[in-house]
């Protein structure tokens, strides 16, 4: 929240709400980062290879969103709902393909809760970009 107040100009956003997606969105990448490492050590590896894609898809949507959602000066509304919907897309593809695996594996069930955490940030924020 620091860096968004040390910001020198106004925002069309609210910053706190703001502030609290981008750490979402970091956490929703840590967390897919790990699960894909995790499942990448796992004896089953080869029946969780499209987890680790999606995993590996939500990370980078969620950090490059992260990132953009960052950045204020030439800020383009438009360019920030289709990231915005994007993440919210991708959470929700790497959130259900995790949850078929969570009943065996715990890293797939954290993974699940936070891309439908970073799923429903993504769609609150989206809410309010006029």
């Amino acid at each position: 929240m620091s860096m968004l107040e040390a910001y020198p100009k106004s925002i069309n956003l609210d910053r706190a709400k703001l502030a609290a997606v981008v750490d979402t969105l970091n956490s929703c990448a840590q967390a897919c980062t790990a699960c894909a490492d995790a499942c990448l050590s796992d004896d089953m590896v080869a029946e969780l290879a499209k987890c680790v894609r999606s995993n590996l898809d939500c990370a980078d949507v969620c950090t490059t969103t992260a990132r953009v959602l960052s950045r204020h000066t030439g800020y383009d509304a438009n360019v920030t709902r289709s990231l915005l919907e994007a993440c919210a897309t991708t959470c929700r593809s790497c959130g259900d393909e995790c949850a078929r695996h969570a009943d065996r594996h715990e890293h797939c069930r954290i993974c699940a809760d936070a891309c439908r955490e970073c799923e429903r940030a993504c769609r609150d924020l989206l809410a309010t970009i006029s």
